[in-house]
């Protein structure tokens, strides 16, 4: 189990191989200049609720990953996460669908 932590305070634990489509997606968007909102739902051990907070080049955010290996990268799911990034809404964690397409390696890159 990762964590995102965003300006030194907000921290959500977040699946590692969720969290690392996330900071691909995330990556992307700030490379372009692009800020957004990235919102979750908070576990009921912290009171439950919602959390969204406005990402953009300047922000300080950490992604801590648990595991020492780098998971396969789901491009189906890339799509997806870009596609709520892109939205008024924002980023938000969305299921993994199923990979249609091929696999993600330095000569053939995500994004």
């Amino acid at each position: 189990m990762g964590k995102f932590i965003y300006e030194g305070g907000v921290k959500v634990e977040i699946e590692d191989r969720a969290l690392t489509h996330i900071q691909l997606v995330v990556s992307a968007k700030l490379r372009r200049g692009e800020p957004f909102p990235f919102s979750w739902r908070e576990d009921a051990s912290v009171g439950g609720g919602r959390t969204t907070v406005w990402v953009h080049a300047s922000s300080a955010l950490v992604f801590k990953y648990y595991g020492s290996r780098s998971p396969a990268i789901n491009r189906a799911w890339i799509e997806a996460l870009a596609f709520t990034a892109n939205s008024p809404g924002g980023l938000y964690l969305v299921p993994e669908p199923a990979d249609g397409g091929e696999p993600v390696t330095a000569d053939n890159p995500a994004l």
